[in-house]
């Protein structure tokens, strides 16, 4: 077990990981709000809380990992302003509530399954919490809430170091900034600029698809307020790491850490543990120069988009990997094909390998000692991936060692990065987009007959085929042990 270190966003320092219960790891990520398809930012927060969950189960803790699913009370401000997502997405669809809810839910599950991210222990689904959070709203209403004709509102000046996850270390700051101010929901009333809504009321004369009775009238939950409760109920407070986007780092997380002060205690933040998780961390953005990364456009890039282009998924994993969590990642078509390439050198590493009748080894060697030592330090190093993959390919550069014990290095490595590098059959990573016309089968024939054009030193015929395929779409890659590349227009 190498000593794991980790930033702490609440701290801004790289700190021991310190369980709270010895021997286990207990971890929560904010999950999607299923109103619409994820685009691969949102797709990046998941790589990262899986590489995380990977290496703490490396490094020995039984690991409980539990990610949300938001199918009510998230605004199209993430600071209580605008509509329900979710409602408005139905409204749009003319489709019930619950049926956007599970469409949306399912197209998520199948991205999470295709950039190989395993299962959490637990996927806590919003709507099956509320009497729960109705309870725990109850539980912190008279000391720290307060009612106005909207709902019940959550006031931060009751709390100690309110938003100092956000940076800020003064209330007054936040309700100063202009910024904040034209990101909170001005509601009539309210005491403070920053104070949120636990439960927002159903307005007189409407109906809403999801809504519940409670001592404030009938409504629904706030979005903050579904975190802390199912983090809470399912992994107890204090837990060791809560993760998320670093956009949650503003608003959406200072909010919860305000409830859970609430619900555990009123001290202040200078004991991590008071609020809720011992540890809290955030990935940056993706950052994509064309603009196509924001839902509201209307069209923006999903991990089914990079699909049907003909990339495996899993570069898109590789992608995400060869950057560090904490630093921004930029997307590009010429990026995700270079990281493509560095996978498929490490899938036919392994066809090599397997080539030669290989199986992996009960465990690597001493030969693999250093190697595995220096990957396990890369990871325990606040997850430096960048790191380990060059780790990673080092050992599949070795020559002149025992085939069996070098898979099984690999697969040691391969169990934190998900890469699947086991699995993985060679032929899959061909790019080859679904809006292709030319058979697979037509395209082997002619290779198949420029191939023996070029053994009859015919090579006018030859570069005649390469060339008819060229018009076609399809590259070929002479040299290349796949044999042919799909251009993609």
């Amino acid at each position: 077990m190498t000593d794991l270190r980790l930033f702490n966003s609440l701290t801004r320092q790289v700190e021991p990981f310190q369980p709270v219960h010895p021997g286990e790891a207990r971890v929560y990520t904010c999950g999607p709000t299923v109103y619409n398809y994820p685009h691969i930012g949102n797709m990046r927060a998941y790589v990262f809380a899986d590489v995380l969950g990977r290496t703490l189960s490396f490094n020995g803790y039984k690991l409980t990992h539990v990610i949300n699913i938001t199918d009510v009370g998230h605004l199209t401000d993430d600071a209580d302003a605008g509509e329900d997502k979710m409602e408005k997405m139905a409204a749009q669809r003319a489709q019930s509530i619950w049926d956007i809810a599970r469409h949306y839910t399912e197209a998520y599950w199948a991205d999470i399954k295709a950039l190989n991210i395993r299962q959490p222990a637990q996927w806590t689904i919003a709507t099956e919490f509320v009497p729960q959070m109705i309870d725990f709203a109850k539980s912190i209403a008279d000391k720290h809430c307060y009612e106005l004709d909207s709902g019940l509102y959550f006031d931060v000046s009751t709390v100690a170091d309110y938003a100092l996850l956000a940076g800020r270390t003064k209330l007054d700051q936040l309700q100063e900034s202009e910024e904040a101010h034209m990101r909170i929901d001005p509601v009539k009333d309210k005491r403070n600029a920053a104070d949120f809504a636990i439960w927002r009321k159903t307005p007189p004369g409407e109906k809403r698809q999801m809504e519940w009775d409670s001592p404030w009238g009938r409504g629904a939950p706030g979005w903050h307020l579904e975190c802390s409760v199912m983090s809470g109920q399912v992994l107890g407070f204090p837990f060791d790491i809560h993760t998320g986007g670093i956009d949650h780092r503003e608003i959406h997380h200072p909010n919860e850490i305000a409830q859970n002060q609430a619900f555990c205690c009123t001290n202040g933040l200078d004991v991590p543990a008071n609020s809720g998780a011992r540890i809290w961390m955030h990935n940056n953005f993706l950052v994509e120069r064309s603009g196509k990364m924001s839902k509201s456009s209307g069209e923006f890039l999903r991990l089914q988009l990079l699909i049907d282009k003909g990339y495996h998924p899993l570069a898109y994993r590789m992608l995400c990997l060869q950057a560090h969590y904490r630093s921004e990642l930029e997307f590009s078509w010429e990026g995700l094909g270079a990281a493509l390439v560095r996978l498929k050198r490490l899938v036919l590493a392994v066809a090599g390998l397997r080539g030669q009748g290989a199986e992996p080894a009960a465990a690597p060697g001493a030969r693999f000692a250093p190697y595995l030592e220096r990957f396990a330090a890369a990871v325990a190093d606040d997850l430096n991936t960048p790191v380990a993959l060059t780790v990673l390919e080092e050992v599949a550069a070795l020559k002149k060692v025992d085939a069996g014990e070098k898979l099984a290095a690999l697969a040691a490595m391969d169990a934190v990065l998900g890469l699947d590098l086991l699995a993985l059959d060679r032929a899959v990573l061909r790019i080859r987009p679904k809006a292709a016309t030319i058979t697979e089968d037509e395209i082997e024939t002619a290779l198949a007959a420029r191939k023996a054009a070029r053994a009859d030193k015919d090579f006018a015929r030859s570069d005649a085929l390469r060339d008819d395929l060229a018009a076609r779409g399809v590259e070929v890659m002479d040299g290349d042990p796949l044999g042919w590349e799909w251009k993609l227009g």
